[in-house]
């Protein structure tokens, strides 16, 4: 696989595809690519003629990660993905298509440069602002928990949390983050947080918000107010496994729409 370092760490990436326009897609908080393929969440599967940019994030999957908690942080990780388009494909607008984690650094990615997206697929956005505050306080404390029972123990209380019903027949699947690491990723998402609201009113990038429901840590909340933020924008809400299937196909359409608008 190729890989590219970037401030200490090395990214993981492959790209698919010779010809036609870049996607990359991201993923979330303690998984990887591979762990979002067996999910379901390889969204841009159903996209033709499209290059698909798909990587690990620093400490996840196959990408090495530092010991620094900011590292971790969804400003620093669109810092890491900025950098990696420049290496991949330089200059070159693209499709960003990522949940959760990869939701809060395409938004940091795209107020720190909007003018390398095409459009913004905003997958299962999650706490954000003052929903924030809860969730790290639970981030702070996994932090503590792995580091006196193992991960074994963050795992077994993560399997005690309510499934979103979208989620009802996803199987089980393993934390791509090792074991020694996973405080530190962690205490930086518990630091983290979206843009501020004024700076993402400003991106004029045509989006797509992909949501379910009935998650606590990807609340409905979040997407709605970024569609009311973000003025080229549309929101679809899952409700059952159904609607995560039929991703691939509006994410498809959504990318079709946005290029046959810019050859008009």
């Amino acid at each position: 696989m190729p890989a590219f370092q970037v401030r200490g760490a090395i990214l993981d990436y492959d790209v698919t595809g010779t010809t036609g326009p870049l996607v990359v897609q991201l993923h979330g908080l303690t998984s990887s690519r591979e762990r979002d393929g067996q999910l379901g969440l390889n969204l841009a599967r159903a996209l033709r003629g499209h290059r698909i940019l798909r990587f690990d994030a620093r400490g996840h999957g196959l990408s090495t990660g530092t010991p620094v908690e900011a590292d971790y942080g969804w400003n620093r990780l669109a810092d890491d993905l900025l950098a990696l388009l420049d290496h991949v494909a330089p200059g070159e607008t693209v499709h960003g298509i990522g949940p959760s984690m990869g939701t809060g650094t395409l938004l940091h990615a795209a107020v720190a440069a909007p003018e390398r997206f095409r459009s913004l697929t905003l997958v299962t956005p999650p706490t954000a602002w003052k929903s924030r505050i809860a969730q790290r306080e639970t981030y702070l404390a996994n932090a503590e928990m792995v580091e006196h029972g193992g991960i074994a123990a963050f795992v077994q209380h993560g399997s005690t949390a309510p499934v979103p019903p979208a989620l009802a027949d996803a199987p089980a699947t393993s934390i791509t983050i090792p074991e020694d690491l996973l405080p530190t990723v962690m205490r930086g998402a518990a630091a983290t947080d979206f843009p501020k609201k004024k700076a993402i009113a400003k991106v004029e990038v045509p989006t797509l918000i992909l949501a379910w429901s009935g998650d606590r840590t990807h609340p409905l909340k979040t997407a709605n107010l970024l569609h009311e933020l973000l003025g080229h924008s549309r929101v679809v809400v899952a409700r059952t496994p159904y609607g995560v299937m039929a991703w691939p196909g509006l994410f498809a359409e959504f990318v079709t729409m946005v290029e046959q608008s810019e050859a008009a």
